[in-house]
């Protein structure tokens, strides 16, 4: 079936590059992607947040092209940015190449018109648009956020595609933009108990991995859990597969069983090493709540092993005026702002054998995409194990 996207007389001339080449560049990448999609026109965003910021995620190919398009492009509505490769106010080891190439991308979001969150818990930082508003989220775990916890409508944008919406301010209407489809079809029947943020991320990857469909239930069982499991249920679910919305629903679909068996599987691919040299924690970055938690964990104790500790600038300035950094740098963890595990330079395999994270969404790109081993345990068990 032919699909055609119907374009407002603005949008024609936009696209015939009556606004320029940048802009016209733009609305192709939509009408592409509306074509693909089904989607019978484009609607209004009023939020969009970018993927793509990290250097080692799009190379120097994306450094030219985004070095280039910032000379014409510029950013219709709001547009934040997900973390960078590291924290530029610590120091690194890192070559000169990959810090000058990283501040090329800095210079070009920002001279579109961003602005410098370098965070990937958006929702946690700024004021979110009123329920079923739409935006355009490329990070994966804020996408899912956004559609199952704060009822903004968003699809699992790629990098490109959010861009051209923070230019045109526009999405194809598609997918979990449809109320129809944000209506689950398919439930995972959860049949073992599920008690720590880990417990929720296996089951995240679990489902991500064993469903096709963009909306998931898992019913009243996950009705009453704090942010962090939330975070690591979204996290986890958007890495695995393309599902971006979780419901606690119920519904007389089709159900999938998630128990030890399956918890075992996930815990088989992704937990490849007893131990780690290092311990990483913040994927997503650590919010308020989580960072709060950990101080209050570590507090008069000291880390065994080298701690870092990722979480957006501006919650670190909050911290320390809470006294809450100050704790946690005391337990010897090291809190990098602007970062994040995920593809992050400073976790390699020629630094480090093995990692130590709670994070079923940094063991799959630590394992998969850095080729570094991760044991994942549980927050509360690596406190406990690597403390003193």
């Amino acid at each position: 079936m032919i699909v055609f996207v119907h374009l407002t007389r603005e949008e024609e001339d936009a696209l015939d590059e009556k606004h320029g080449q940048a802009v016209s560049i733009a609305y192709k990448i939509l009408l592409s992607i509306g074509k693909a999609t089904n989607a019978e026109r484009l609607i209004p965003v009023d939020w969009v947040h970018l993927s793509g910021v990290n250097y080692n995620t799009i190379g120097d190919a994306g450094v030219k092209f985004l070095t280039k398009n910032s000379e014409e492009m510029r950013f219709l509505v709001p547009t934040t940015i997900n973390p960078m490769g590291y924290d530029g106010h610590k120091e690194n080891n890192l070559s000169n190449n990959f810090k000058r190439q990283q501040m090329e991308i800095v210079k070009a979001y920002e001279k579109m018109g961003s602005v410098p969150s370098f965070s990937c818990i958006p929702y946690e930082l700024f004021q979110l648009p009123d329920r079923g508003h739409n935006v355009s989220f490329a990070e994966s775990n804020a996408a899912v956020m956004a559609n199952s916890v704060f009822g903004l409508h968003t699809n699992k944008e790629s990098s490109l595609s959010a861009l051209a919406s923070a230019v045109t301010g526009k999405t194809p209407y598609s997918d979990l933009r449809i109320r129809s489809i944000r209506d689950p079809k398919i439930k995972i029947k959860i049949e073992t108990e599920l008690s720590t943020e880990l417990d929720y991320g296996i089951l995240g990857y679990f489902s991500g991995k064993s469903i096709k469909e963009s909306c998931v239930s898992f019913g009243p069982e996950i009705s009453n859990i704090d942010i962090y499991k939330t975070k690591s249920l979204a996290a986890a679910l958007g890495t695995s597969g393309v599902c971006g919305m979780f419901s606690n629903k119920e519904i007389n679909g089709d159900n999938i069983s998630f128990g030890k068996e399956e918890e075992k599987s996930v815990m088989d691919e992704l937990n490849t090493t007893e131990s780690g040299d290092v311990i990483a924690l913040g994927s997503p970055q650590l919010g308020t709540h989580e960072l709060e938690l950990l101080s209050n964990m570590v507090d008069g104790k000291k880390f065994s092993k080298k701690c870092m500790i990722f979480c957006p600038r501006s919650l670190y300035d909050k911290a320390s005026n809470s006294g809450i950094a100050q704790r946690l740098e005391n337990a010897g963890g090291s809190l990098i702002c602007d970062a994040c595990t995920c593809l992050s330079p400073l976790l390699t395999h020629e630094e480090y054998d093995g990692v130590i994270t709670n994070s079923v969404k940094a063991a799959h790109y630590l394992n998969k995409s850095s080729g570094v081993s991760v044991c994942l345990t549980d927050l509360r068990s690596i406190i406990r194990k690597y403390t003193r």
